[in-house]
């Protein structure tokens, strides 16, 4: 599965994720072939891009807990933007605790690991969806963390128009365009400012709101302009909000048309520790599948690989058989100290097909 940018869709190809128009109906499902009518919907849609089946990849499976994420997307991302919407126009809000309520009944009590799938998005609600996603990832977080409930409802609200002050403004960078530093700078600083309307529109937690979604955002300014940032100071809340965002700007689609995998996001988290808390970094990759069995992966030696293990003390060290010589490497033993995994593989040019038989006879245990 790849992204695909709408200019450089073609007939033909197959859809990796369905369609819902933004009333929540579906217009395409997963599987259907493009054609030059439905290429034409994308662009009218405003979608910056969609994801798309290589052509002898297989289609992917669904769970039923993945389409019902599809749909509570679409309706609360519809339900955020009116609400935002409110609060802009006359500082108020209304809706906003239901839609937090919902968010941590639906994501904030997980026993275990979800697949945190991107989803697609247009210049007119980039923005919602990626406070949206947050939020989901900061109840998630929260809840591995065991933060008190109170603090959760404020953290997950916080998430959700802690970018309140991106919303209207023209700069390429929010969307991931190609951009410089003054426009870097430029972004970081609308946003800073217009977490400010927080406070006026929370009698209670204003203040707090405010203050938790701008010592996130000042940290994600400092990394992105390669600035120092003290860290000590940032409450618990501003340490998870700031994983969180972080993580789904580097995983989501952008103007480009290059979103990154999240293992880079990890490599950027540990490479960063003095940044990103590494409680806050752990409780996200408990929270969230990243490499699991059956993840075709590219290692630092250039080798390609199959996850046939995951390591969940160092998930970037996981068991894996090679590609090129069909043999099982542990890399979490001294032996192979020096690699790690360093990205998905973007394409199925190296499909392979586990001999489950030889794998069991080295005494690995592999999930059907």
């Amino acid at each position: 599965m790849k992204f695909v940018k709408w200019e450089d869709l073609k007939s033909g190809m197959r859809l990796a994720r369905p369609i819902y128009s933004k009333s929540g109906v579906l217009l395409y499902e997963r599987d259907a072939k493009l054609t030059a009518a439905s290429i034409e919907s994308v662009k009218n849609f405003g979608l910056l891009g969609i994801y798309i089946l290589e052509p002898a990849e297989p289609l992917p499976p669904m769970s039923e807990e993945d389409l019902a994420f599809e749909k509570f997307e679409i309706k609360t991302v519809a339900s955020l933007q009116d609400e935002i919407s409110r609060i802009l126009n006359t500082k108020k809000q209304r809706n906003l605790p239901t839609i937090v309520s919902q968010i941590i009944r639906q994501y904030g009590h997980l026993d275990g690991k979800v697949h945190f799938y991107q989803n697609l998005r247009s210049k007119d609600d980039f923005v919602c969806r990626h406070m949206f996603n947050t939020a989901i990832l900061c109840a998630m977080i929260g809840s591995r963390m065991n933060i008190p409930v109170e603090d959760r409802l404020v953290l997950v609200t916080a998430a959700l128009i802690h970018d309140i002050g991106k919303l209207g403004s023209a700069n390429p960078a929010i969307y991931g365009g190609e951009t410089d530093r003054d426009n870097l700078e430029s972004m970081f600083n609308e946003a800073i400012h217009g977490a400010e309307v927080l406070e006026e529109c929370f009698s209670t937690d204003g203040p707090r709101l405010k203050r938790i979604s701008q010592q996130a955002l000042r940290a994600e300014k400092a990394a992105a302009l390669g600035e120092e940032i003290e860290t000590k100071k940032m409450s618990v809340e501003a340490k998870i909000l700031l994983v969180a965002s972080r993580y789904d700007a580097i995983t989501g689609m952008s103007l480009t048309g290059e979103s990154l995998s999240e293992v880079k996001a990890v490599i950027e988290f540990q490479d960063k520790d003095e940044l990103y808390d590494p409680h806050v970094v752990r409780a996200l990759m408990d929270s969230v599948y990243i490499l699991f069995p059956g993840v075709s992966v590219v290692l630092n030696s250039g080798e390609k690989a199959l996850i046939i293990n995951e390591n969940e003390e160092n998930i970037l060290k996981p068991t894996v058989i090679t590609f090129r010589q069909n043999s099982i490497m542990d890399l979490s033993i001294r032996e192979y100290s020096d690699m790690r995994v360093v990205d998905v593989m973007k394409t199925l040019d190296n499909r392979y097909i586990m001999d489950q038989t030889a794998i069991a006879q080295a005494g690995i245990s592999v999930p059907d």
